[in-house]
């Protein structure tokens, strides 16, 4: 009978949520007033929850409890038993991949049906992989700092803790992982998303220029680009910015944790008049705002809740914000632009709309599929100010 419980308490959860917050701070506050669930139950409860968003656009016509139930036999990788209480008739297919539990079922919908905009995508995203992806919960990734490689990994081996390197300096960890009381976070580690690392590699390209080289990361948010080109350029000028000061003081702590002491900040809303940062950068790190589109499958909320007018409306903010720090390069800069979304429109277009109206070469543009590597998506471009 407890199965039953869950599910009508998922339906009533969903029921009163609108998308307005965070779906993990709307639970917390949820089981927070309601203290008979157990950890099992509260665990449970939330597992069949997001099994309903990750089903996406697909499926809305289904009642909600054959809506979650589907949902959460798409997302098992095998049976449980919840499963065999609720619905011992689908055991069967338990093993078979998502798409052919699909046709077994006889859905009224497929994979596809889950991320519609297929013409909004970057080019090279294949859709129905990407689709597939929302049914899996992403992994923890860390990146370890220099220097210290061997602590980390001794600790991590010595904790019995099974882990993946996916790269080198890169530990791939189950979502559920608590790391807390077993590594430094921000000084031996940092917990950053597999695609966000690989942006390194164009921070690089920039290596030629003389030391130290001068960064502006002018969307800060909680400071990963910033430490990410503080370990790969080395010594640097680092400047940062964001929109609130709350932001920066978050970022103080962070950036003392990680031994960052010398650098700049101030409050910047790059969409309207702001105060100049009054210098001159080698390297202005833009990580602009956007739909996240690439990173819903650790909040497929999103993902239900998405209204396709929104592309365009984040297509401007980004405009503002890139045509407001251009000004700020010098001759012989870069400028290093990211999303972590998969629309074109928020990456490609917003890229070749720089190049159509500034005098920018493109060293490197590239969409990171993260979908296939339980991570998230991003997509960066390097543009090199020119010489005249």
């Amino acid at each position: 009978m407890k199965y039953y419980s869950h599910l009508n308490t998922a339906v009533s959860i969903l029921e009163m949520y609108k998308g307005q917050e965070p779906f993990t701070h709307f639970l917390r506050t949820f089981f927070s007033q309601r203290r008979k669930y157990g950890s099992r139950d509260r665990k449970l409860i939330a597992q069949l929850c997001y099994s309903f968003f990750r089903l996406g656009k697909a499926g809305q016509g289904l009642l909600p409890e054959d809506r979650i139930m589907t949902a959460y036999f798409l997302c098992a990788a095998h049976s449980d038993e919840l499963l065999h209480f609720l619905k011992p008739g689908w055991l069967e297919f338990s093993s078979m991949k998502p798409e052919n539990k699909l046709l077994a079922l006889h859905t009224p919908f497929s994979i596809t049906d889950i991320f519609p905009w297929k013409e909004e995508l970057s080019e090279g995203i294949e859709h129905p992989v990407f689709c597939s992806s929302f049914l899996i919960q992403p992994s923890l990734f860390l990146r370890i700092r220099p220097g210290k490689e061997k602590a980390v990994l001794l600790k991590l081996t010595g904790a019995a803790i099974p882990f993946h390197e996916p790269m080198a300096n890169c530990i791939e960890l189950p979502n559920s992982t608590s790391i807390e009381e077993l590594l430094v976070a921000n000084k031996e580690v940092v917990v950053q998303d597999y695609s966000s690392q690989l942006a390194s590699r164009l921070m690089n390209k920039v290596k030629e220029l003389p030391a130290p080289v001068s960064v502006w990361d002018c969307c800060a948010a909680s400071g990963g680009k910033s430490i990410l080109a503080w370990d790969t350029l080395g010594d640097i000028n680092l400047t940062v910015s964001d929109i609130r000061e709350s932001i920066l003081s978050n970022l103080k702590k962070r950036f003392s944790e990680a031994g960052i002491t010398n650098y700049k900040s101030f409050v910047a809303n790059l969409q309207s008049k702001f105060t100049s940062p009054k210098a001159k950068f080698d390297l202005v790190i833009a990580d602009v705002p956007c739909t996240g589109s690439g990173t819903w499958s650790r909040t497929p909320e999103q993902l239900y809740y998405f209204d396709a007018n929104k592309i365009e409306e984040y297509a401007a903010k980004q405009e503002k914000i890139t045509s407001a720090v251009i000004p700020f390069i010098k001759p012989g800069g870069y400028l290093l632009y990211i999303t972590c979304s998969v629309f074109k429109r928020e990456n490609e277009d917003r890229v070749n709309d720089i190049l159509g109206t500034h005098p920018f070469q493109l060293i490197e543009m590239q969409v990171i599929k993260g979908y296939d590597k339980k991570a998230d998506s991003m997509f960066a471009a390097l543009l090199q100010l020119k010489i005249t």
